[in-house]
């Protein structure tokens, strides 16, 4: 059996991961339209969850190593895995603002001096 604490700070790792996960998906939905202010609002929010979740297993994994005893936990590993997996989606959705500005910046032009040879 594991300890409370243990049962917790995986919990609280599984809500904030589970948190940003929602605003990284509400990222890529505001990416589809465009919106590129609310995607970045929205990846503050996420980045802001993550941190809080990461530095949960951070705090827990440095009592650890201090010499408190940890507990295996097949609830912390999953908090873990849930954790590293939605940073990962982060990592994805921070690039794809990148390259969707980009993108929507160099089709802005295209379209721009369509309409002034269109104009001639």
């Amino acid at each position: 059996m594991i300890s409370e604490k243990t049962a917790e700070n995986a919990m609280q790792i599984i809500l904030h991961a589970g948190d940003a996960r929602v605003h990284c998906m509400n990222v890529l939905k505001a990416i589809e339209t465009s919106n590129f202010e609310k995607a970045k609002a929205e990846m503050k929010r996420a980045n802001d969850e993550i941190v809080k979740a990461h530095r949960i297993q951070t705090d827990a994994i440095s009592e650890e190593t201090q010499g408190e005893k940890g507990d295996y936990s097949v609830l912390f590993a999953h908090a873990q895995d849930t954790l590293m997996t939605i940073y990962s989606e982060i990592n994805i959705a921070k690039r794809m603002i990148k390259i969707f500005e980009m993108y929507d910046s160099r089709l802005a032009k295209l379209e721009k001096a369509e309409k002034e040879n269109d104009h001639e």
